[in-house]
């Protein structure tokens, strides 16, 4: 297999590097797979496409005291895949560790990971990851480090352990992550200044619910509304017809005022005229 400069440096540089880490993700295998491989293919399939933070970016710009961290999310984890996915993959090129390298094939026949589509770096899960914890750190407060720092460590890890990307695509894509959430959060701090200054477009930043509890309660409200409808139509089904039946009564009360009053004028006229 020919493989770009880019690959071949990242195969040679990093081959003490990737075979430590991918080795000891298999003896972990051998140890646990009845336990570890259930628990990453999950934790892989929640990371899929950055659908997890892209799913909390909408969520949050719900609510307007935490819009502006939505619009970072989902501002960084656009950032992450567009550099990720439509720079660096296929301008890299790098084969994934079972395609090449029959070691690394057998430990991944041996967790049973499903084929992956397109090139090992860097990863795209990874890339999210990073890219959303690291925005909403930086909107929300270091509180969330500490979890997000641990769902990140669980994403490369679970990447390694299913054989899908080399420890080095991984680690480059949490740094590639990491820069797209400090650019989404620069351009969002951007973003709401100016709407906030804004005198047509600021009410963009206070619309929406005030909370959680305010989104449950009119959707449980529609919801409400709708059933007591629908009973009460099928409890008189003459109420679907009363709206029809008014507005013939109303076009027949109109039809008979307008004849009425022709024929008021036409007797006026006669009246008139004999008058005359």
């Amino acid at each position: 297999m020919t493989l770009t400069a880019d690959a071949l440096w990242l195969n040679t540089v990093f081959a003490g590097y990737d075979q430590a880490i991918l080795g000891f993700a298999h003896k972990l295998a051998e140890l646990a797979d009845p336990i570890l491989t259930p628990l990453n293919r999950l934790i892989t399939l929640l990371g899929e496409k950055g659908i997890l933070f892209f799913l909390l970016a909408v969520v949050l710009m719900l609510f307007p005291r935490w819009r502006k961290t939505g619009v970072c999310i989902f501002g960084a984890v656009c950032c992450g895949a567009l550099i990720t996915n439509i720079l660096l993959k296929d301008s890299i090129a790098r084969p994934r560790p079972f395609e090449m390298s029959e070691l690394f094939r057998q430990w991944w026949e041996y967790v049973g990971s499903p084929a992956e589509d397109g090139f090992s770096f860097p990863s795209g899960h990874v890339t999210a990851a990073a890219a959303g914890v690291t925005s909403l750190c930086l909107m929300r407060g270091r509180r969330w480090f500490l979890p997000g720092a641990v769902w990140v460590l669980l994403m490369m890890f679970s990447r390694n352990y299913l054989m899908a990307h080399y420890p080095s695509d991984v680690l480059f894509a949490m740094f590639i992550g990491i820069f797209s959430g400090f650019v989404a959060a620069v351009i969002t701090q951007l973003i709401f200044r100016f709407l906030e200054s804004s005198e047509k477009l600021g009410f963009l930043t206070e619309i929406g619910f005030d909370s959680p509890a305010d989104l449950k309660d009119r959707i449980v409200g529609l919801f409400a509304n709708t059933r007591n409808s629908q009973r009460e139509s099928a409890a008189d089904p003459d109420n679907a017809k009363a709206p029809r039946a008014a507005r013939e009564n109303v076009s027949a009360a109109g039809r008979h005022s307008s004849s009425r009053n022709a024929k008021s004028s036409a007797s006026s006229k006669v009246t008139y005229q004999g008058k005359h």
